[in-house]
């Protein structure tokens, strides 16, 4: 279930009690403007947060959010982490810091930062910047120490009451049954033993589902026994057997609940066979959700064949170690600190990260190969969803394997600069060329993608240097993917300065050059795009038909849309409408959603400008379709605008107003002023002026500023509905 605007957890198991300090949440978060909800591990602050969030979600007209900091292992990508929750995707060199305080500033929102207390310090620095600077801000953080933040509003969590309330007892019983439907407690003494087994758990959550999850092995008065023989019985150092969090079990180190939390840990540890305590262990490499396929990728090695990481992910399951949600899978941070301390004493924390990381190069390639096919979009999520692993990895490869990582960066640069992930493309690909030597296409890849990241950050000096090294460094190396590669970029740079001749002029030289060299496995193309313009003619879509070209490499449909920009930038309508319902049909068979995404954008100007604005309209909507799938919000920002041009063109001023509003809300999502190749702006302009004369600037402004206060995602599903109506 999803709040009206914003993101929360979804709650996968059922909620007991906790009536008392939900009510406490609710006032602090009425009250206050930072609350922090403290306890041990496993006392459920999490799913607490989650319920008391859900519950006061609809008091933030800008949503409430979801910041899950348990994967992070540094504060290096606290910022990106929040940023990302809260719907933020900057594309400026402005600091991180900066950014994500002026997008605050104005909202009305709830920020839940969860698992926060390995990064207390940072958390605390940045929580008070921006609470100083967003006074609707308010921020819910769950952590196992307070901040020390100033103002900081500290509400204590307990474990589940076991005297003379049922809360414990009813969560021990839920997740039987959660395990087993068939499962209770009828039998003669059950409930007794169960309600023993609580006490002894003391009302800790983790622990008394970690009890449940052991039920399949034995009768709830045996669970009882042997729980009771195991924290009866005294730890014993010199046992190599016992569990280490055990060994931690000291009074002067250790309050009594952490102790209970550990002894139960490691008594779950014990219950599981060899292969299920070593695969728990490798899986604590694992920053983000995964399925099974990654955790077989990740894990195989020695005794756990792929076979047997199946059947032991299995069992890690049934004893509630891992949580499946679909065929998703995760662990809890609590559990897998446990399991991170097992592989440090199994001495493969080495060997793990190298398996982690070879996984992720090799998830990187496969992404780079599939990026012109029928599962870019997929990829392009992947890439999106995987992000904090993929950074884990390239870090690990930078030390150890340095031309792993110039591969890595340079494959993933691409989908994190059009996923917004501009400072990490940027960045990594940077770290990556600084850290040694690197020759031929990742040379030439890497320079790619930090001009790209420039050029997208409105860096035009930087995204020029860059291309011109890419296009000297493929000259030399005689790379043609290369050659394209860098003609996009400096065209673009140069579109973007006012120099559509010399965009065109490069693209046609370049694609002439390369039209014969198959690359990534495409047919060579018998003609080039700008071939098809000396055949101009007409005016409507219809006169646009040709042939579809054989399938062509990203680089390749990239290039092509070089000289479909230029060519409309040049005035050169009918030809450039030609060229780009050709590149259209190129990416449809190819499955390309990207660069066709522009060809729409292109093919929405174009009948703009020759004055079919209903055509318009008809190919915007159908460029924020194919951006929405990819999540592209900086596509999204660009689409809107000239579908609003598209409307007012038609007369719609209210209808034209609001669609600009929505755009202007995405246009500070990446952190931009409106943006477009320099011939939009006077239509833009033109555009506006005639949507304010159709219905006066007073309604005018209220349908723009009811687009700019939409939900961004309600504001795109409303421009792209044909029939709109205020």
């Amino acid at each position: 279930m999803m709040t009206k605007v914003g993101f929360l957890p979804e709650e996968t198991s059922s909620f007991v009690g906790r009536r008392a300090e939900l009510a406490r949440l609710e006032t602090a978060l009425t009250m206050r403007r930072m609350t922090t909800l403290i306890g041990p591990g496993g006392v459920g602050k999490t799913r607490l947060a989650v319920r008391a969030a859900r519950a006061a979600a609809d008091r933030y007209p800008d949503g409430a959010w979801w910041a899950d900091l348990s994967p992070l292992y540094d504060d290096a990508l606290l910022l990106p982490t929040v940023s990302d929750a809260v719907g933020l995707a900057d594309h400026t060199l402005r600091m991180p810091v900066e950014a994500l305080c002026e997008w605050l500033s104005d909202k009305n929102l709830l920020l839940v930062l969860d698992s926060a207390e390995h990064l207390r310090g940072p958390c605390s620095h940045l929580l008070a910047e921006l609470i100083t600077t967003s006074p609707g801000l308010t921020v819910l953080v769950t952590s196992r120490q307070p901040l020390g933040t100033r103002g900081e509003h500290v509400v204590r969590i307990q474990p589940l009451p076991v005297d003379g309330a049922p809360d414990a007892l009813q969560l021990f019983e839920d997740r039987l049954r959660a395990g087993d439907p068939r499962a209770g407690l009828d039998a003669p003494g059950d409930r007794a033993a169960a309600a023993d087994i609580c006490r002894r758990l003391e009302g800790i959550p983790l622990a008394i589902e970690l009890a449940a999850a052991g039920i399949g092995r034995h009768t709830v008065a045996q669970l009882a026994t042997r729980i009771g023989t195991r924290f009866d019985a005294p730890v014993d150092a010199e046992d190599l057997t016992a569990s280490r969090l055990d060994l931690l079990a000291d009074d002067s180190l250790w309050p009594r609940r952490h102790r209970t939390l550990r002894t139960t840990i490691g008594w779950s540890h014990e219950l599981c066979t060899p292969l299920e305590r070593l695969l728990w262990a490798r899986l604590t490499l694992l920053r983000t959700d995964f399925d099974e396929e990654v955790a077989r990728e990740v894990c195989t090695g020695g005794p756990l064949t792929p076979h047997e990481v199946d059947r032991a992910l299995q069992g890690l399951v049934a004893q509630s170690v891992v949580q499946r949600d679909g065929t998703r899978y995760r662990m809890l941070d609590t559990l897998r600190e446990y399991g991170r301390m097992w592989l440090k004493e199994l001495g493969e924390e080495r060997a793990a990260a190298d398996r982690h990381a070879r996984s992720f190069l090799g998830l990187a390639r496969r992404a780079h190969e599939g990026w012109t096919g029928p599962d870019q979009i997929t990829w392009y999520h992947t890439i999106a969803d995987t992000h904090l692993d993929l950074c884990a990895a390239l870090d690990h490869l930078l030390a150890h394997d340095v031309a792993g990582a110039q591969e890595m960066a340079g494959r993933v640069g691409f989908f994190w600069a059009c996923c917004g992930h501009l400072s990490e493309a940027r960045g990594y690909a940077q770290r990556a060329l600084d850290a040694g030597p690197v020759e031929g296409p990742h040379r030439t890849r890497l320079q790619w993608v930090l001009g790209v990241a420039a050029l997208l950050q409105g860096d035009f000096a930087t995204a020029e240097k860059y291309g011109a090294l890419c296009t000297a460094i493929a000259l030399y190396d005689h790379d043609d993917e290369g050659m394209l590669g860098a003609t996009y970029l400096s065209g673009l740079t140069q579109l973007m300065n006012g120099e559509p001749a010399a965009a065109l002029e490069a693209a046609e030289r370049v694609l002439r050059m390369t039209e014969t060299a198959p690359s990534d496995g495409a047919s060579p193309e018998p003609r080039t795009a700008a071939a098809d313009t000396s055949e101009a003619a007409g005016g409507s879509d219809a006169d646009f038909d040709s042939d579809p070209a054989p399938v062509e490499s990203a680089h390749r449909l990239r290039c092509r849309l070089i000289t479909v920009f230029a060519l409309t930038a040049l005035g050169r309508l009918t030809e450039s409408g030609r060229a780009a319902a050709t590149l259209r049909r190129s990416c449809e068979l190819g499955g390309e959603y990207w660069t066709r995404s522009y060809a729409d954008y292109q093919l929405a100007l174009i009948a703009l400008l020759q004055g079919r604005p209903e055509d318009s309209a008809t190919h915007a909507r159908a460029m924020l379709a194919g951006k929405h799938r990819l999540r592209d919000s900086f596509g999204i920002a660009l689409g809107l605008d000239i579908l609003a041009a598209a409307i007012a063109a038609q007369g719609a001023g209210a209808q034209a107003a609001r669609v600009y509003g929505t755009g202007h809300a995405y246009w500070r999502m990446v952190g931009h002023p409106q943006r477009g190749t320099p011939e939009l702006g006077p239509v833009r302009e033109t555009c506006e002026l005639q949507a304010r004369a159709a219905v006066g600037d007073a309604a005018y402004q209220r349908a723009f500023e009811r687009g700019q206060a939409d939900n961004a995602e309600v504001g795109l599903a409303a421009a792209l509905h044909s029939g709109l109506q205020l």
